[in-house]
């Protein structure tokens, strides 16, 4: 049985544990040092504010989580998001990053979001901390590469670039409707 549903701030302990992984071994993410507790709550309360944050459950399980934070932080940019994701590393290549990414993908649709961004890690050749797996994925999801910077990524002694794929899902007008929050 696999669900999709809102994190609460009991989930922050399990969410921790699956992005600790990553913080340690992989250069998905460019921190050096994992969130504590406290930090990682403090982050999804803020998150909670005004974007969808994401968790899909197997067999009782969270298996992975997703949110969407604003793209840049002005008003202008309002219609755009950026959409982060990360699964439980034995939960990867089995479709419910796909579940989840489309579930956070419907969430900002129906708040008028119309544009949607990934800003992704991205090796000149893959490596034992990182591979074009996640640029992958977000291509088979229909993102688009939109640009990318060189060796701007500096992590366990090696320099990584980074790219921006982006994803448009919704029709841009000239009298564009405001966003909504998203509600719980």
């Amino acid at each position: 049985m696999v669900t999709v549903r809102n994190a609460v701030m009991e989930d922050a302990g399990r969410l921790r544990e699956i992005y600790d992984y990553y913080v340690k071994n992989t250069a998905i993410t460019f921190e050096y040092n994992t969130p504590s507790l406290d930090e990682f709550k403090g982050r999804m309360e803020k998150t909670i504010q005004r974007y969808p944050y994401l968790v899909i459950v197997k067999d009782e399980r969270i298996e992975g989580y997703a949110y969407a934070g604003a793209f840049v932080g002005r008003a202008a940019y309002d219609w755009s998001c950026e959409m982060t994701i990360y699964l439980d590393h034995n939960a990867r290549k089995c479709g419910l990053g796909r579940i989840l990414y489309e579930a956070l993908e419907n969430a900002l649709a129906s708040m008028g979001i119309l544009n949607l961004y990934a800003c992704i890690g991205c090796p000149e050749r893959d490596d034992e901390y990182l591979t074009g797996n996640s640029a992958d994925f977000h291509a088979h999801l229909g993102f688009v590469k939109a640009g990318e910077f060189h060796k701007c990524g500096y992590k366990f002694g090696r320099w990584y670039n980074m790219i921006w794929m982006e994803k448009i899902i919704g029709e841009h007008g000239s009298d564009q409707a405001g966003v909504k929050r998203y509600c719980l």
